[in-house]
């Protein structure tokens, strides 16, 4: 496993600050990118969150998987990294 995440089943009004909040318990945020549609302008329900280690990253997808955000229930994983 890497540092990267990927996190799905977001809010479509979910915005990278409050993603970034979310995940900032488990260690430093590098990097969160939403995938956004670029007609509505509004998440498509899915993003990356990175972090410096993979130690953070594990913490993370361990305390994140299954947890209920927005009446939503989150579904994170090991991003596929090259």
């Amino acid at each position: 496993m890497g540092r990267k995440l990927f996190v799905s089943r977001l809010s479509f009004y979910a915005t990278q600050e409050q993603l970034k909040k979310l995940f900032a318990p488990f260690g430093e945020v590098a990097s969160v990118n939403l995938v956004v549609d670029p007609k509505t302008k509004r998440t498509k329900g899915y993003g990356f969150v990175s972090y410096n280690t993979q130690i953070e990253a594990e913490k993370a997808l361990k305390a994140m998987n299954g947890r209920i955000v927005d009446g939503r229930l989150l579904l994170v994983e090991p991003a596929g990294e090259k």
